[in-house]
C-alpha cells in the first residue's frame, strides 16, 4: 500500500513568485502566488532585473505562507520540486537556490521540473490523464503540440517557428496602445467587438503541425500604419477581434487534426494563453463536436503557479527522479522525457 506524499513546489521562472504543497500529485493543499503585474505594468512588460529583485523579496515569504496554509512542518514533506527551466535566468536562480537551501536544511530530496511539464501536469490536478494524450501548450514563450504516450513521455510534434502566441498577443496589444498584460485586454475587446478585420492565417506546409504568428503580427502593424497614412482612426476592438480569430482558428484546427491523426484519448490545453476565453470556447466546441475528451484547467492554474510544478514533481518523484545540490537554472532547458 502506497503512502501519501507531500511535495513543496516552487516556481520563479518569470514574474510570479509562487509556492504550493500538493498531496499525491493531484490534491492542492496550499497554493500561494505573489504577482508582479503592478510593478511591471509601468514598464509595459517584464524587466528581468526587477523580476529577480522581487523574487528575492518574496521567496521566503511565499514558502512560509504555503506551509502555514497547508498546516504542515518542513519535516512532514517528502520532497521539494522547483522549476529548473526554461525562463529568465536570474529569476530561475532565485527559485532553484531557495529550493536547494530548503531541501538541504530539512534533509529533503529535490526534483528539477521543466516549466512546460508543469503546465501540462496542471491538468492532473483536475482529472486523471489518459494516454495517449495531446497537449496544446500556449504561453508567452511557447506554442507547442506535445504527444504523451505515458507519464513523463513527451514527443514534440509541433512548435512555433517564430513568435509564440502569447508573445504575439503582447506585441499586438502594445501596437494598439493597450495596457500590460496585453493578452487579456485583446481577449476582452474581441468578445465585445461587433466586427473584425480579416487578417491572414499561417498554415505553413499541409502536413506541418508547426505554428507561425510573426506574419500575423506584421499584418496588424501594417494595417495600423496604412490607416495612419490615410489619416483614418483605428478601431482597436475590430483589430483585436480579427487578430484573435486568426490565432484561435490556427491553434484549434491544428490541435484537432493532430488529435485525430494520433488517435488520442484526451486533449488538454495548458499555459497562460489557455486562460483566453475565446480560445477556450473554440477548443471546447471543436472537440465536443468530434466527441474527443478535452480539458483545460481553471484560469488560476493556467497562469504560472507552483501547484503545477509540485504536480509534475510528484510524478517525477514517484518515478524515482531526483536532482542534487549542483542543480542550476537552465534558461534554455529542452522538454525531454524522464520516462521512455
Amino acid at each position: 500500500m502506497m503512502t501519501d506524499n507531500y511535495i513543496l513546489g516552487i516556481e520563479t521562472s518569470c514574474d510570479e513568485t509562487a509556492a504550493s504543497i500538493v498531496k499525491n500529485g493531484t490534491e492542492i493543499i496550499s497554493n500561494v502566488v505573489a504577482s508582479q503585474i503592478v510593478s511591471q505594468k509601468r514598464f509595459g512588460g517584464v524587466v528581468p532585473e526587477i523580476a529577480s529583485r522581487h523574487h528575492v523579496e518574496q521567496i521566503t515569504l511565499v514558502i512560509e505562507e504555503a506551509l502555514a496554509e497547508a498546516g504542515l512542518l518542513p519535516g512532514q514533506l517528502d520532497a521539494v520540486a522547483v522549476t529548473e527551466g526554461p525562463g529568465l535566468v536570474g529569476a530561475l536562480l532565485i527559485g532553484v537556490n531557495a529550493a536547494k537551501a530548503f531541501a538541504f536544511a530539512n534533509g529533503l530530496p529535490i526534483v528539477g521540473v521543466h516549466h512546460i511539464a508543469g503546465h501540462i501536469y496542471a491538468n492532473e490536478l483536475m482529472q486523471p490523464m489518459e494516454f495517449p494524450l495531446l497537449a496544446l501548450i500556449v504561453s508567452g514563450g511557447h506554442t507547442e503540440l506535445v504527444l504523451m504516450e505515458r507519464h513523463g513521455s513527451f514527443k514534440l510534434i509541433g512548435e512555433t517557428r517564430d513568435d509564440a502566441a502569447g508573445e504575439a498577443y503582447d506585441k499586438v496589444a502594445r501596437v494598439l496602445g493597450l495596457p500590460y498584460p496585453g493578452g487579456p485586454q485583446i481577449d476582452r475587446l474581441a468578445a465585445e467587438s461587433d466586427a473584425e478585420i480579416p487578417f491572414p492565417r499561417a498554415w505553413l506546409e499541409p502536413d506541418s503541425y508547426d505554428f507561425s504568428f510573426s506574419g500575423l503580427k506584421s499584418s496588424v502593424i501594417n494595417y495600423k500604419h496604412n490607416l495612419e497614412q490615410r489619416g483614418e482612426q483605428i478601431n482597436p476592438a475590430h483589430v483585436a477581434a480579427g487578430f484573435q480569430a486568426s490565432v484561435v482558428e490556427v491553434l484549434t484546427t491544428k490541435a484537432l487534426k493532430a488529435a485525430k491523426e494520433y488517435k488520442v484519448k484526451q486533449v488538454i490545453a495548458a499555459g497562460g494563453v489557455a486562460a483566453n476565453k475565446g480560445l477556450r470556447a473554440s477548443l471546447e466546441m471543436a472537440f465536443h463536436q468530434e466527441e474527443i475528451p478535452f480539458y483545460v484547467p481553471p484560469i488560476a492554474l493556467c497562469t504560472d503557479n507552483a501547484a503545477m510544478i509540485a504536480a509534475a514533481g510528484s510524478a517525477m518523484f514517484v518515478d524515482g527522479i531526483r536532482g542534487n545540490l549542483a542543480m542550476n537554472g537552465k534558461p534554455g532547458m529542452p522538454l525531454t522525457s524522464w520516462n521512455q
